[in-house]
């Protein structure tokens, strides 16, 4: 019975001891149940919720709510277009030295006046939208500037040789002063006039004088050099060059004056016998004047080549005289250059040893004779190589009723003769300064607008970098500026602005690199901007341009 009850009593406190441990652990797992409960929901919280989990979460729960995400405005947007093109047109005024036809207007100015008066004609051409100033730096084998090979000329100071006092160099002047303007600026010299008859006395300082061996003197008081002596050639090549070199122009002009005009000498047959006769006995067989043409046509030649090996973008442009020979074109009766001047003009077209050619038709459009019209188409027939056909005007004394009307028609008639590459050069820049209502014509006529200078596609030229376009939004209008990174390349800017869908532009100077538009025009809203760079020779550059949102 003691055994039984023992064995009872130990099977009483094992169940005790069982059910306690149960109880705990029961109690255990419950207190740990929410740990997970809460984990397992945090891991959820952070999955994508489903829209009734949302609805369900915004009933009861208190959600913090997300940080606001502010967007970066970005009003302006970088697109490609369709710019219109700007308008081209070569516009140019000859400014002679000469004898002090244009400037200097007296040979006894001092160094200020005499940059007053070229600030002056320089303003004048860039206010009435020229382009260009083609600017005599040799009337006679002298120089206005600053030269080892010839000295300063009379009609800069009075005195040959004598350099100008304070001292400054007018060609480096003209230059700087042309190109902060947008103006190109081109060296007029005369190749083969060795002293003029208004240039003073002849002195030890002049060419004459220092080149007694191959110049010779006209009835009419004038000096020649001799074209075929190949010192002539050597002397006029190394004095172009050195321009070339040492200045930054944009181009090389040479006007009619070859072998002189028969009227310089009386009429007399020009003083070569010396060259003629050397050239003979060394077995020379052409015609005497198939000889003279040919020193002058190796002499055109070997100024373009040499030209081109040391600065390509800088042009060589010619102005012969406007007829070539009588009966061409058909009708046609006046001076013959080829026979006269022994200059064979319509060679160097052919042959397209010029970057422009400036015959210079000084006859109206209306007579048969010499028509302005038929001497334009005639030449542009014999631009075999597509060159610049830039015709001079004679703006100063053209044989008309009405020189104002007669000088716009011929505006017009060369944009009609040479529509992809127009232009004009007037002579002189006195039938502007001495005409104010020439100026006002031309200015509120066929030279409203400004115009860029026709490019030179024939000439290498490396291509311009794209700018860098800034816009800034102000009140009433939007703030443009641009950048680039060869500034150098510029020569100017062309800035659009789109108001509705209609582009307008500006042509605007290589310094100035800012512009503001308004942001209304004409009751259109400005909704795109452009900017492009043109170098020297005209070339456009690629744009860049940015769309303006509200």
């Amino acid at each position: 019975m003691k055994m039984r009850f023992l064995q009872l009593c130990v099977f009483a406190v094992a169940l005790m001891l069982v059910v306690s441990c149960g109880s705990k652990n029961r109690q255990a797992k419950a207190k740990e149940q929410p740990k997970a409960e809460v984990a397992q929901g945090a891991q959820v919280e952070n999955q994508p919720k489903k829209a009734e989990e949302v609805k369900e979460v915004k009933k009861g729960a208190v959600v913090e709510k997300p940080a606001k995400v502010v967007k970066k405005e970005e009003p302006f947007k970088e697109f490609r277009t369709d710019l219109p093109k700007a308008p081209r047109e070569f516009r140019a005024a000859w400014v002679a030295t000469v004898a002090n036809i244009n400037w200097p207007s007296k040979n006894n100015l001092s160094t200020a006046q005499q940059k007053q008066e070229a600030i002056a004609l320089l303003d004048l051409l860039k206010k009435n939208n020229f382009n260009a100033v083609i600017f005599q730096v040799r009337p006679s084998a002298d120089a206005l500037y600053h030269s080892k090979f010839e000295p300063w000329s009379y009609f800069l100071t009075g005195t040959t040789g004598k350099a100008p006092s304070p001292y400054y160099d007018p060609l480096e002047f003209w230059v700087d002063e042309a190109h902060k303007r947008g103006l190109e600026l081109h060296v007029w010299l005369n190749p083969y006039r060795a002293h003029h008859s208004n240039g003073g006395q002849v002195t030890s300082e002049s060419m004459v004088r220092k080149a007694a061996d191959h110049v010779v003197r006209l009835r009419n008081g004038m000096y020649w050099f001799d074209p075929a002596n190949q010192k002539t050639q050597d002397h006029s090549s190394e004095v172009v060059m050195d321009i070339v070199k040492r200045y930054d122009i944009d181009g090389v002009h040479f006007d009619d004056y070859f072998y002189p005009y028969a009227s310089y000498n009386g009429g007399a047959d020009f003083p070569d016998d010396a060259s003629w006769n050397a050239y003979r006995k060394a077995g020379g067989n052409l015609s005497r004047g198939d000889w003279r043409r040919d020193n002058v046509n190796k002499f055109i030649k070997r100024i373009y080549t040499q030209i081109k090996a040391e600065k390509p973008f800088v042009k060589f442009g010619l102005s012969p005289f406007g007829i070539w020979k009588p009966g061409y074109p058909a009708g046609v009766t006046g001076s013959s250059q080829y026979d006269e001047l022994y200059a064979d003009a319509k060679l160097w077209l052919n042959e397209g040893w010029i970057d422009y050619f400036t015959p210079q038709l000084y006859w109206p459009i209306d007579p048969p004779k010499q028509s302005f019209t038929s001497l334009l188409k005639w030449w542009e027939s014999e631009n075999k190589h597509n060159r610049h056909l830039w015709p001079g005007l004679n703006t100063v004394e053209v044989r008309s009723s009405n020189k104002i009307e007669e000088i716009k028609r011929q505006i017009e008639v060369t944009r009609d003769v040479t529509p992809n590459s127009t232009g004009a050069v007037h002579w002189s820049i006195a039938g502007l300064t001495k005409n104010p209502l020439m100026l006002k014509a031309l200015y509120e006529g066929p030279y409203r607008a400004p115009a860029l200078v026709p490019a030179s596609p024939w000439l290498s030229a490396n291509p311009i970098l794209k700018p860098t376009l800034m816009l800034t939004k102000q009140t009433s209008s939007v703030f443009a500026k641009w950048l680039h990174k060869q500034p150098e390349q510029v020569f100017k800017w062309v800035a659009y602005a789109r108001y509705g869908n209609t582009w307008e532009m500006e042509i605007l100077d290589a310094p100035q690199t800012e512009y503001s538009f308004p942001k209304t025009k004409n009751g259109q809203k400005l909704n795109a901007v452009a900017i492009k760079g043109i170098d020297r020779l005209g070339n456009e550059g690629d744009y860049m341009a940015e769309e303006i949102t509200e």
